[in-house]
This record gives C-alpha cells, structure tokens and sequence, in this order.
C-alpha cells in the first residue's frame, strides 16, 4: 500500500530506521493498547513524555486543537512577509495547499472517489480564509474520510484474500502507476482497482512459490498492518501532514518540523545523541534492535541484533511500562534520556519464541556519536599507464555542525569541515597522490560547512553569492587556508544537494577540481529553521520549527544551480531518471535565474586536460567488464521502472520471471567472473577500506536487477535475511567510485609527463610526484 508509506515519512520527515535517541517514523500505537501508566510513575524521575500517554490526539474522529490553529495562524504570517517570495495566501495558493494535501493522503489514488474530490469543493474554496483564521476543521474532516476510505479498502481486499479463487487465465493487466490516472468515479470503481491490487500481490508470491495457505497468511497480516498503522496516527501527525502541504505550496524545501521531527534534525546536524547506541525498526508489534553501534552504551552490554523490546523503564526504580504495539517513536521518546541515566528495557532475545522467558537489561545512557554518518576515508589503487596511483577517497554524507556547541564556544565542537581537514592530513601522511571528494547522496546541511570545507582547497575568497528576499546580494568568503593542494576530483550523483551543490561548484567555478558523475540534484536556496515557540513567546510551548526558505544562492561565475543543478566536467550514466527525482521533479520550484559573477580569481584550470581525460575514460570503460555490466544493470531496471502496467495472467507473468531470472543468473556469473579476475593482477585494486557501492539507493539502483522477487515487502523477511541482502548490497564494488579514481590517475600522469601543466592545473604550491621510470605516451 505505497500510499500509505508515503504518507508516514511526509507526515514525520524523517528515516525508517531509527537510532534508539531518534525519534521514530513507523506508526503510532492506538490509544486503546497504550498501557496505563502507573501512579507510582508520576514523579519526575518517572514521567513520560506527554506523546507516550496518547491520549485525546489519538481518538476518532480526529479532531484539532488550539495549539494547533494558533501554529497555523503564525506559520500563515511568517511564509506572508518574511520568506524568499513571500507569496500571498489567497485563493490561487488554496488550490496549491489543497492539491498537495490531496497528494500527500492519496498519491496513487487508490481511496478518494471523484465523488469525494466533488463533496470536498467547498473546503478547497474557503481554505485560505480558514489558514488564517486556524479553522483546521476541514483539513482533518478531509483526513476522516481518507481513514474511512482505507478501511474499507482493507475490509474489501481481506475479503478478497479470504476467497480466494482468482482467475489468473484472463489477459487483465494492473495498473501499477497511478500518478497521472483518473481518479476512480466511485466506489465500485474502486473496487475494481483494488482487485487487481490484490491479485497482483498474490500473483507475485504465487510466482516466488508460496502455497495459497501461505499466500492468505501473508497478505492477511500485510493489509491489516496497514490499517493498524493509519490508526496509529494521531492529531499531531494529521496537523504536520496539513502544514506541510501548506509550507511546500509555497516552494519544495519549506517545511514545518513538529517537536520531535526538529529534534531529529538537530541530531542529524550534531550527529551525537543521549541514548543506548542502537539502531530500531519495528516488526510487527516488536520494537526490534537492528544494529548495536559500535562504542555506544549497548555494545557493552548483552543487547544483541534481532531482541525485541516490550517493556521500558526509567532508572532502578520507576515501573516498567508494556511498549508491545507502540509506535516507534514513543518507545525511542522512553529509551532516550539525559547523559549518566538508567534506562531498563524487558527484552524476549531475538532467537526465542513470543512466549520465552523475559531479559531486563539495565543501561546507562551516555554520549552516542553517530560515526557511520561522520566523514570517512579509505584509500584506492590504481594501475595505469604502467604506474600505480593511490587515491584517498573522503566520503561525506552531509554537511553537518553541531550549531550549539559552536554558539556556546566549545572548542572542540564537531563539524564537517573539522573532521575532512583532520582525514586531509592523515592522507597526506599516507603518501596519497590525489583525492576524490565522494558526495554523492549527501542531500547538504549547513551552508557555513560548505563555505569553510570549499575554503580548505581553494583558501581564502568568495564561495557563493546570496540573495535575500529584497534582492540584496552578499558574497560569502571562505577565509580558510588550503590543506590540500593536490590534484582534486568531486564524485556527485542526482542526489547530491544544496551545500554540495554550493562546494562542487565552487571547485569548478576555481578550476580547483573535476567534477564528475551525475547532474546534481538542482536546489539552490537557502533555509533558516525558525523556532516558533520563541517566535510566539511561549518558550516552553514545544510548537515546533519552521524551515522556511530566506534566499537564494548562486555560484560565484553568477549563475544559479536552482533546477539546472551542477553539470560534471566528466558525466556518468544516469542512475535514476530526474523527472522522478530532483528540483525539477518537485511542484512549485523557485525558476532559475543569474546575477553578475562576483569578484574572484580561479586557482587553476583543467580545462585543457578535461578531452583527453574524457577520451581516457571512455576508451576504458569501454573496456571495463564491470562497467560494461553496471550499464546493463541500469538499463534492466530502467526498463523495470519505465512500466506503468503489468499483466494479471500468470503464464504472461512466468515468462517474464523466468526471462528475468535467466538475466539476473547471468549477472550473477559476470560478477563472479570480474571478481575472480580481480584477484589476480589488479587493474584496480583498493586498500584501507574497500571501494564499496553506496548503500543509497539513488546511488545503486542496479542491484534490484540482480534481486530476485519473492513477493514479501522488507518487514516480512526475517530480519537476518534483510540484512543479509543489505550487505549483498553493500559489498558490491563501487564500479563509479573506482572509475573516478582512474580519471583522477589519468590526471596525475597528465600532469607528470608535462610538468608546466601543474603550474595551470593546480593551486599555487601544488605539486605530483615524478615519474619513477618512462612509458609509452598517452593513446
């Protein structure tokens, strides 16, 4: 039920996987299996948090409340004179609102009728009047249909499940993308598409060879799943999902965080919690442990992978509280706690029964650092051109800074540019001869960070302009000083955003590096997270924050990568199609604009380099085995994505599978024949940390062409099986990656036999080392 998946993470923003301080993203527990909290637990060292007790917020129908409107009204006057374009709230930005809450509850129309649309007109047509009035009266009578309508369904597709019988002989074919359909006329409309919904899924294990009893079983937990989990959404949730709509009707990055979604921005731009160290998922009705972090409070204590958590309590002596059926995040908001505090937690280990006998483990929280989403380095050899070339290669996944630490003068406050600047040296410790800035799927972060980690290749000078509201435009200056004065390449992919949009242009706008892989995501504004609690002078109010876009910035060369994104000098294959992601996939984008270049002087220029670098990696890759079947990967699921219908007739549907196995199987072969071909004489071999797929789907969608299907979604599996496909996933080695350290080696031996080029092709005090022996000129 895609919709209703899409609906949780635009109502919360934020990732399906949580660590144990993190606010959650998978659903909210009824009120009815909230469990009563004991009278000894209403002292301060026991309380719960107030979303723990559920409450009125939960109950149906779902109703606003005044906190609610007075956030409504406020939001309405900030986005009316304060942001970028501070467009009016009128009848023309209603209809923008009332689409996108339309297309958050239901974008595969699957639940509202175009009778529904109809009966909703006359919220559409005074919905700007209710905004600032804070009448959220229509919105949530909107969401009560919506939750009717999703009952029904389920109700229909249970009864369909418990029939069985589907004919599978006749030539029906499924709509599986509905984004441009018609809305259903009716009910009975309705029904139809549902059928076919449903025997699509059972169609889908029936071919991976479940039994029909398997098949009901499956299915049946499946959709009720889904129904238990819109229950679980409470007021709170409804609201964001509103105000969102609102904010983002305004452009795509302005976005209202509640409590607990600004929480969980902090924490991913501090990337450091109080909390356990461990990674949660929900399972059923088991809140899960699915990794221990190395160094957390957990990894010393007898937690393990696959427990599950169905009690929490506060120190030694505040009563356990039953969380079995909770939503996530009200279990992490009990897991969670300040810095040398107890928290208990009843555990059934994860390799017993429901009914073995109950663990209480006791931990103290401490500091967590969340270091898989911190900086890294690893270091690749190349073998080229009869040389070898050892390429240190930095991944950043954001742009991140622990804002009040550095408010409050803390010395030693972490930031992204600290930790690049301490891996930057050890890698010239390590003798590297280049280094490839990896950010692909870093979606951006702080704007200071790309500023002052752009300032540690290019030094001091302007980075990026800024234009505010009133067209006034400021330049930003780095005044760093270099650290790397080497050869220089920046890895990107469509999922590359915002502050790495702001750093990859700036070292291209420089000359300082090459830019390689593909177009970039194409957002080019800036936000300020705006704290409404003060802004209403209710401090203690926990209102929330807005992430309202102020400004826009442009490159120093004047232009904008606002929809157009940064082009790479070298570009590689596009592994996902920007009409489906990206600016320019987003309603309502700011258009692209220029303003004059600012004042500013390259430090080099690789212009001169970039065609017979360009023909180097072509005539490579061309070569490339591993290449040669990364593209075939991408075209299969390219082609996967590119259908909008599948056939319902299972003889159709067996030889497509049987043909997409038989591809897959040859995958499979050609990438064990490339790796047993590695392990003899490298042509690209790695050392330190091995040169791995980006684990971001954005980054590599092909292996879902060497995935088969057995028709379960990933919370059916076992949980070792899930992680087992992870870490097939994740072992595949980054083709791109190794590719980008090759056109980086090419540039070295550029550079090496002609030692005039370094004077032009790198900053001043730039240098490559000699060539130890003579070669055969370039081809």
């Amino acid at each position: 039920m895609p919709s209703i998946r899409r609906l949780l993470p635009t109502l919360l923003g934020l990732s399906f996987v949580l660590f144990a301080a993190v606010p959650a993203l998978a659903a909210p527990a009824p009120a009815t299996s909230a469990a009563p909290i004991p009278v000894a637990a209403t002292s301060a060292a026991c309380k719960l948090p107030v979303r723990v007790h559920q409450g009125a917020g939960a109950l149906r129908p779902l109703q606003p409340n005044a906190t609610q409107s007075e956030v409504t009204q406020l939001t309405a006057r900030l986005l009316t004179r304060y942001s970028y374009e501070a467009l009016p709230l009128d009848a023309s930005m209603a209809q923008r609102v009332f689409k996108g809450y339309i297309d958050a509850l239901d974008p595969d129309k699957m639940y509202f009728t175009a009778q529904d649309l109809a009966s909703f007109k006359p919220i559409e047509d005074h919905l700007d009047g209710a905004i600032w009035s804070g009448d959220l009266s229509g919105p949530f009578a909107m969401f009560n249909v919506f939750e009717k309508s999703v009952t029904a369904r389920v109700a229909y597709a249970e009864a369909l499940i418990k029939k069985g019988g589907f004919d599978f002989n006749q030539n029906l074919n499924y709509e599986v993308d509905r984004e441009h359909a018609p809305w259903a006329a009716d009910d009975t409309a309705l029904d139809t598409i549902w059928r076919e919904r449903v025997m699509n899924d059972w169609l889908r294990l029936k071919l991976a060879g479940k039994s029909d009893a398997d098949i009901r079983t499956v299915l049946d937990k499946r959709y009720l799943n889904y129904l238990d989990s819109l229950r679980e959404l409470d007021s709170e949730d409804v609201f964001s999902m509103f105000l969102n709509a609102y904010a983002m009707a305004n452009d795509p990055h302005t976005n209202y965080f509640g409590p607990r979604a600004s929480e969980n921005f902090d924490i991913s731009m501090n990337l450091s919690l109080d909390g356990i160290g461990a990674e949660l998922e929900r399972r059923g009705d088991y809140t899960t442990i699915r990794q221990v972090l190395p160094g957390g409070p957990a990894s010393r204590s007898p937690l393990q992978v696959g427990d599950r958590i169905v009690g929490v309590g506060q120190g030694s002596a505040c009563p356990m509280v039953d969380v079995l059926g909770w939503r996530l995040d009200d279990v992490v908001a009990l897991i969670r706690g300040k810095k040398d505090t107890t928290v208990r937690l009843e555990i059934i280990p994860g390799d017993a029964g429901p009914d073995a006998r109950h663990e209480t483990l006791s931990i103290v929280r401490k500091k967590v650092t969340l270091k898989e989403q911190a900086a890294k380095k690893s270091i690749i050899t190349v073998h080229d051109h009869g040389h070898t070339y050892r390429i240190g290669v930095i991944s950043l996944p954001a742009f991140y800074e622990d804002f009040a630490a550095r408010r409050r003068g803390d010395p030693d406050y972490r930031s992204a540019t600290r930790d690049v600047a301490k891996l930057l040296v050890e890698l010239k410790k390590d003798k590297v001869d280049g280094v490839v800035m990896d950010l692909r799927n870093n979606g951006g972060g702080s704007l200071t960070e790309a500023i002052e980690l752009s300032g540690l290749f290019i030094g001091k000078g302007p980075i990026v302009q800024v234009r505010d509201s009133n067209g006034q435009i400021g330049e930003q200056d780095s005044d760093e000083t270099r650290v790397w004065n080497g050869p220089l390449a920046v890895l990107v992919n469509r999922a590359s955003a915002s502050a790495s949009e702001i750093f990859a242009a700036a070292m291209q706008d420089y000359g300082r590096a090459l830019i390689i892989g593909e177009n970039t995501y194409g957002k080019g504004t800036v936000q300020n997270l705006v704290n409404l609690d003060r802004m209403a002078d209710q401090p203690k109010a926990k209102l929330g924050d807005l992430h309202m876009t102020i400004a826009e910035f442009f490159r120093v060369d004047g232009g904008s990568t606002q929809l157009k994104g940064v082009t790479p000098n070298i570009v590689f294959p596009q592994t996902i199609n920007p009409k489906d992601f990206g600016e320019s996939s987003n309603p309502n984008p700011l258009p692209w604009s220029q303003i004059k270049p600012a004042d500013y002087k390259p430090v080099a220029d690789l212009q001169p380099l970039i065609p017979t670098l360009l023909a180097e990696h072509d005539a490579r890759v061309a070569k490339s085995p591993a290449w040669q079947l990364m593209l075939e990967e991408l075209a299969a699921v390219q082609k996967l994505q590119a259908e909008k219908t599948i056939s319902l007739n299972y003889a159709a549907r067996e030889r497509e599978r049987k043909a997409q196995d038989a591809l897959q199987d040859q995958f499979r072969a050609r990438e064990k024949a490339i790796e047993a071909a590695a392990k003899g004489p490298a042509h690209a071999t790695t050392a330190s940390t091995p040169a791995r797929a980006a684990s971001a789907a954005v980054a590599a969608p092909a292996h879902a062409a060497s995935t088969r299907d057995d028709g379960l979604q990933p919370n059916e599996r076992p949980l070792h099986a899930d992680l087992a496909r992870e870490r097939k996933r994740d072992d595949k080695p980054d083709t791109m990656l190794i590719e980008a350290a090759h056109i980086l080696g090419d540039e070295i031996y550029l550079l090496q036999r002609d030692p005039h080029l370094v004077a032009t092709a790198l900053p001043p005090g730039g240098h490559v080392p000699p060539l130890l022996a003579e070669v055969p000129p370039l081809r």
